[in-house]
């Protein structure tokens, strides 16, 4: 009997953990200023994404990885990044509550996994803010001969392992700064944004239109001598340090297509950042419309922007020379127009502060979602008179800075790249998961499992085909999981064509396919939202997979760390979440007031 009672409290105790909360809650109030406009969410949305990377990423990958094909690296890039956009538009339109993928994985998947996924933004959120940030007052730093870094390593040493070598107080004044800025109100921080996020574009249309003008189609051909020659000169300055360098074989492909395809992962982390938009549902006028045309729009302007510079900068100068950290200003010198690295420099600092600002405006955001929740410490949800979260935006900042000025973030952005990712992961498992649920009002009733009700389901989703989608899901992410560890640890073996492996990844991807045809085969809910994602269940399974490896190409180290910190929140969640969580009280005073009319019909 004691077991018995045991074993229903743990049974209990795990169904607690995916409780749902409903799309409106009893009880729950919206304290934000409805104020922003489409436009502001665009200008959020470029400003977050198309950060300092489109100074310097483009040099990089072309140099090393792609040559002048990192045009097609970007358009797969912002194809796959698409995917994950089209997820959360559709959330956007459904949920239209602050939170972003936290909140779409409550009302979809439940509770542990809110937390779980709230904890993967705010770890995001926090070390993107300390490296750009960082990024900053290295930008800045540069302009004027190092000055900065020079006298703070002179005075303020720090010699220890894991630890920065000097603690940068001009980013974490900056961080502190731009809280402020947040904290006083969301009109003006939208304000600001706008500003520098339309600098930052004038000055990128000024290197695309100079790249087109100055350019030479020839640098798109380079010939198979000019690699060799070129290869032959950096060798020579490059012996010392032991270094290798292959330029490819020239032409548009250089490096294969192979090439391209490992351009595009690295490219994706270009598009990652428009997810902020997803977490102004409760500030932006007519969330349902503009949030989906935001997230569109702003992954749209930013793949221009990416394309063509990645152009302009291949079509200015070959590839094999441009320079892996500062590829404008070299681009710009080669061509004769030394001064315009002026403008360039102008640009970088005006994308690394929109970049800054769109960091760290999500961040409070999910914070003060999951205080008002109860699974985080409850002053965090705390508003201002002006309608904004200033405890949950202060206290991100602080943390923020503090990191800045104690470690060296070059072992920890990786780790930012999980959280995003797994992110945008769980958003595309809860997009199959609501697409394919019962509707609220049917009547469950006792449906056993069958092959033919799998193959020739109903027409209307029930209970039963609900509950098969979720299993064929579980079963497809296993799958997904085993084909990208399988083609990033087994690449060479599939190069060489060896048979196990070829057999290995047929039989796993034709089991893929088979699940997605059964997801496919199932009925979907009739529920309409003013934007839904096409193609399902295809696109949210590409995104997964996509994501997925991604995930898999990060090193041990980063898991690591990144199971360290998963490690802590879940302490929180199972130490603080569970006992206060408001869905939790809600359910109990639910069921005394079912309770308390069950008795009075029964007395009476």
């Amino acid at each position: 009997m004691a077991r018995r009672i045991t074993c229903s409290k743990v049974l209990r105790f795990f169904r607690s953990l995916t409780r749902k909360k409903p799309l409106k809650p009893e009880g729950e109030v919206s304290n934000f200023c409805r104020c922003l406009t489409t436009l502001d969410l665009v200008g959020l949305g470029v400003g977050s994404t198309l950060g300092a990377g489109v100074y310097v990423l483009s040099g990089e990958v072309a140099r090393e990885v792609a040559g002048p094909s990192i045009i097609i690296s970007f358009l797969v890039a912002a194809v796959a990044s698409i995917f994950a956009g089209l997820c959360y538009s559709e959330f956007g339109a459904r949920v239209p509550k602050t939170g972003s993928a936290y909140l779409y994985s409550y009302v979809t998947v439940g509770e542990v996994w809110a937390f779980v996924a709230g904890w993967n933004l705010l770890l995001s959120y926090v070390i993107g803010t300390s490296s750009v940030a960082k990024a900053w007052t290295g930008t800045f730093d540069d302009l004027i001969d190092n000055i900065i870094a020079q006298t703070l390593e002179d005075y303020t040493p720090m010699e220890s392992l894991g630890l920065a070598s000097y603690p940068d107080f001009f980013a974490a004044g900056l961080i502190m700064l731009l809280a402020g800025v947040l904290a006083h109100g969301v009109k003006e921080s939208a304000v600001i944004n706008t500003v520098f996020t339309a600098i930052n574009v004038m000055v990128l249309i000024f290197i695309i239109i100079t790249g087109f003008i100055k350019g030479d189609l020839k640098n798109w051909r380079s010939s198979r001598e000019a690699i060799l020659d070129a290869t032959l000169l950096m060798e020579n300055f490059t012996t010392a340090q032991n270094e290798t360098i292959d330029f490819g074989v020239g032409g548009f492909f250089p490096f294969g297509f192979d090439g391209t395809l490992e351009g595009a992962a690295t490219c994706f982390y270009a598009f990652v950042g428009f997810d902020c938009i997803a977490t102004t549902g409760e500030e932006v006028e007519n969330p349902q419309k503009a949030i989906p045309l935001a997230i569109v729009s702003s992954l749209l302007i930013c793949f221009l922007a990416y394309f063509g510079v990645s152009a302009a900068l291949t079509l200015m100068m070959p590839y094999y020379l441009l320079d892996g950290h500062s590829p404008l200003p070299v681009a710009f010198e080669y061509i004769g127009w030394e001064p315009a690295k002026y403008v360039v420099a102008v640009g970088s600092l005006c994308a690394l502060s929109t970049s800054l600002l769109g960091v760290m405006f999500p961040m409070p955001r999910v914070l003060f979602a999951m205080a008002r929740d109860g699974l985080l410490f409850k002053p965090l949800c705390y508003m201002s008179s002006r309608q904004s979260p200033v405890v949950a935006t202060l206290s991100s900042g602080a943390v923020a800075a503090v990191m800045v000025l104690l470690f060296d973030l070059k072992a920890l952005v990786d780790m930012s790249s999980i959280g995003t990712i797994f992110a945008y992961t769980l958003v595309a498992v809860c997009i199959l998961v609501l697409r394919y649920k019962e509707g609220p009002g049917l009547v469950r009733r006792q449906e056993p499992f069958s092959l033919m009700g799998l193959l020739r389901p109903p027409s209307q989703p029930t209970h039963r085909t609900s509950k098969n989608v979720n299993v064929v899901i579980i079963i497809m992410l296993f799958l997904v999981i085993a084909i990208s560890v399988l083609l990033s640890e087994a690449v060479q073996s599939l190069r060489r064509r060896e048979l196990w492996s070829i057999l290995l990844v047929a039989v796993l991807a034709l089991t893929l396919v088979l699940a997605v045809i059964i997801i496919w085969r199932q009925p979907q809910s009739t529920t309409k939202a003013a934007f839904m994602v096409p193609g399902v269940p295809i696109i949210p399974v590409l995104s997964i997979l996509m994501n997925t490896y991604l995930m898999v190409q990060l090193g041990g180290e980063t898991w690591t760390s990144y199971a360290i910190w998963m490690a802590l929140g879940l302490i929180i969640y199972f130490s603080y979440g569970v006992r206060n969580s408001v869905q939790k009280q809600r359910l109990r005073e639910a069921r005394i007031q079912l309770n308390t009319a069950v008795n009075r019909d029964v007395a009476a």
